[in-house]
């Protein structure tokens, strides 16, 4: 989780539907401006109670707009990344809400503290299991930006991604620095997780997704778990669509 702010009296959520219940409900204090990011992307603390975090808060006002994904959706897209990434029971997404803030509605996430003694650049090139199911989880989600700054190993090993907003289109867009593993068997635990997923896709997960994606996106989503399922492989780069992320980190 993220650490919390140095007041004695407060402390972090201890998992996390403590963390949810935090960004739900508790007042967001901005600090700054991510100045590095496309869109408008604020950091801050937030407190509820006893509850205290950092966090990170995308107004759907500050979106840039782009020619391939509808005005104002990017927001809806990083929660249903959260969605489906609760569903695989991974936790590759940090825990994520969709609420009013100061700018108006936006996306919520608690900040994550990553292990600054990581070398990503040689983080993302390593056999990790962890790695290897963040990019199943990219190919459901079609994630078109997974760069290695949105890559974040945590103190404890586990390994956490973030920035979802380009995730979820029609058409094939999977853009990522994680190809080791291309046309290579999905292992069977994975395999096992994805019959899941369809199941989920078909009932109460579909019904989510639908509040935030277009029926035609969540039908291509349950597409390609199918696909994934049938083929049993981790998926090649098409050649349709840039295969690396660009900028890389």
């Amino acid at each position: 989780m993220s650490e919390q702010p140095a007041e004695p009296d407060l402390r972090p959520p201890a998992d996390d539907a403590e963390a949810l219940e935090l960004l739900r409900s508790g007042e967001i204090d901005l600090e700054g401006r991510m100045l590095d990011a496309s869109n408008v992307t604020l950091v801050g603390t937030i407190r509820s109670g006893e509850l205290a975090a950092e966090c990170v808060y995308k107004p759907v006002a500050g979106e840039r707009p782009l020619w391939d994904f509808p005005d104002g959706t990017l927001a809806g897209r990083e929660i249903s990344a959260y969605l489906v990434s609760e569903a695989t029971g991974w936790r590759v997404v940090p825990p994520t809400v969709l609420r009013e803030g100061q700018f108006g509605p936006g996306m919520v996430q608690l900040w994550m503290d990553g292990d600054d003694d990581v070398d990503l650049a040689e983080f993302v090139r390593r056999d990790d299991p962890a790695l290897r199911r963040m990019a199943v989880f990219d190919a459901v989600v079609n994630n078109a930006d997974r760069k290695g700054g949105h890559i974040i190993p945590m103190p404890d090993g586990h390994v956490h991604g973030v920035d979802h907003g380009i995730c979820f289109s029609a058409d094939p867009k999977l853009r990522t620095l994680l190809w080791r593993w291309a046309g290579r068997p999905i292992p069977l635990a994975a395999l096992e997780v994805l019959e899941k997923l369809a199941d989920d896709l078909r009932g109460d997960l579909g019904e989510q997704l639908h509040e935030h994606l277009t029926r035609t996106e969540v039908r291509c989503t349950q597409r390609r778990v199918a696909d994934l399922l049938r083929t049993k492989l981790h998926p090649e780069a098409s050649g349709e669509w840039p295969a690396l992320p660009w900028p890389p980190f």
